[in-house]
């Protein structure tokens, strides 16, 4: 009798971005750059802030994929790194993507951290982590979104999986921490208590010292967008950490209002990636 016989596992993405800024005379700029696994940094000609974009040359993630990211804002920096576009999460059949983003913000720095949205395709499954540490002196801004399914492909309640954990620093204490779980995402967030049906999130959250003064404008901002319809949202501040929660029915309207609360949030329009 002949041995059954096995699909071949793919081999998987293992990818690893390190990006240090520093300052160059009045400017910023990319000082070292580590790219392997596929992934990219392109760097778009910016004004005094240095923007860098994130390229995934293999189109999206599947099972098993994983990818590492590090990014030091050296002291008296400005600078933001976004995505070239979504970042797509394909179907799962074992292990699930794994993304882990680690923050470093030296004294006097601005960095944003604000890729694109991840979408989630049925089937998918994400574990993704991110931690920061924050000079006292220094802010941070992130923007971090996630739409799940392709509403224009029909997939209007997907079964995806989400495990997001964050914890950031400011000097030497831990400001802001928290583990969202999300299974079964189209039924999950269906319930009222959860998304009310809502197909897209975004947190945004801000450490710095301007972050207390952007929450009345910030609410203002988002009171706006919601007048308008099929959005939710809301933003408060504790302890110089400013926190914004945005979901919608329409991840193209909750796109929307994340270019919409940018300068209100950073003091700058939104890359134009983005647009």
């Amino acid at each position: 009798m002949n041995a059954p016989t096995t699909s071949p596992r793919l081999p998987r993405v293992r990818a690893h971005l390190r990006l240090a800024f520093a300052r160059a005379g009045t400017r910023t700029e990319a000082a070292r750059v580590f790219e392997t696994g596929g992934w990219r940094l392109r760097f778009p000609r910016a004004g005094e802030t240095c923007e860098a974009v994130i390229v995934n040359t293999g189109g999206g993630m599947a099972g098993g994929d994983h990818v590492r990211v590090e990014v030091s804002a050296g002291p008296a920096t400005r600078a933001l790194v976004t995505g070239q576009s979504q970042e797509k999460i394909y179907r799962a059949d074992g292990l699930p993507c794994e993304i882990h983003t680690s923050l470093e913000v030296a004294d006097g720095s601005n960095l944003i951290w604000a890729p694109q949205e991840t979408l989630l395709f049925e089937g998918a499954r994400l574990d993704r982590r991110l931690e920061a540490q924050v000079a006292p002196s220094a802010t941070l801004t992130i923007i971090e979104a996630v739409a799940f399914g392709r509403l224009a492909h029909g997939e209007i309640r997907v079964d995806a999986a989400l495990h997001d954990r964050w914890k950031l620093w400011r000097g030497e204490r831990l400001v802001f921490a928290e583990a969202v779980r999300i299974e079964n995402a189209g039924a999950t967030l269906d319930r009222i208590a959860i998304g009310a049906g809502a197909r897209a999130l975004a947190t945004l959250v801000q450490i710095g010292p301007e972050a207390a003064a952007r929450r009345e404008p910030l609410r203002e901002r988002l009171a706006a967008i919601e007048a308008a319809g099929a959005f939710e949202a809301g933003a408060s501040c504790v302890d110089g950490v400013l926190v914004a929660r945005m979901a919608s029915a329409s991840p193209q309207r909750l796109r929307q209002g994340l270019i919409a609360v940018w300068p209100v949030l950073t003091g700058q329009d939104a890359p134009r990636v983005w647009y």
